[in-house]
């Protein structure tokens, strides 16, 4: 059995990969996910660890069926959570459709919802509930619309200290997480 201590980030990348100078950086959903790991190398004690430092990297060239979709799987193995940004820009790539589906439907992985054009917890919020604007993100990957109910997932703005609590919150880790619902912290 996999030893899951990993957070596994999901973000949309151009496909094909950009072949600019900034490559996956010319992606927004990239950068947020450069956030968090800046976030990790200026505070060590900050919760986040990357799973995808846990394998050997891979060239935006692989393989989809041979290396890639092998790799995140077993990235996803080897992980307690998934944290997915979901902004405007996200794309269902066949890499966020694949890591959400496998996440959520095969590994039972919580997800922690980052939603990065949000700031705070009241943002997300409209009368104590989740803005119709959030839930419309949904939409924009499927197979999270059509799974969100299966695993507990925790829907949070790109704020450090909101991030967090949400990644040390053993209720959105695997082996101790809790009831299926979603969820999100009270303003």
């Amino acid at each position: 059995m996999a030893y899951r201590n990993g957070n596994y980030a999901a973000f949309y990348v151009i496909e094909p990969f950009s072949t600019s100078s900034l490559g996956a950086n010319a992606t927004k959903d990239f950068c947020y996910y450069n956030t968090l790991r800046m976030w990790k190398g200026a505070d060590p004690s900050f919760p986040f660890v990357d799973s995808h430092e846990k394998t050997y990297s891979v060239r935006d060239g692989s393989d989809w069926e041979s290396t890639l979709k092998p790799r995140l799987r077993e990235r996803l193995r080897n992980s307690k959570n998934l944290v997915l940004f979901l902004s405007s820009g996200t794309v269902n790539s066949r890499a966020v459709k694949e890591e959400v589906d496998y996440a959520i439907n095969d590994q039972g992985l919580p997800v922690i919802v980052i939603y990065p054009e949000y700031s705070t917890k009241e943002s997300l919020l409209l009368n104590g509930a989740l803005r119709d604007e959030v839930k419309g993100l949904w939409g924009k990957i499927p197979v999270l619309k059509d799974s969100i109910n299966k695993v507990p997932t925790l829907h949070v703005p790109l704020n450090k200290a909101v991030i967090k609590d949400a990644l040390s919150d053993p209720g959105f880790m695997v082996g101790s997480k809790n009831k299926p619902d979603i969820y999100r912290y009270k303003a």
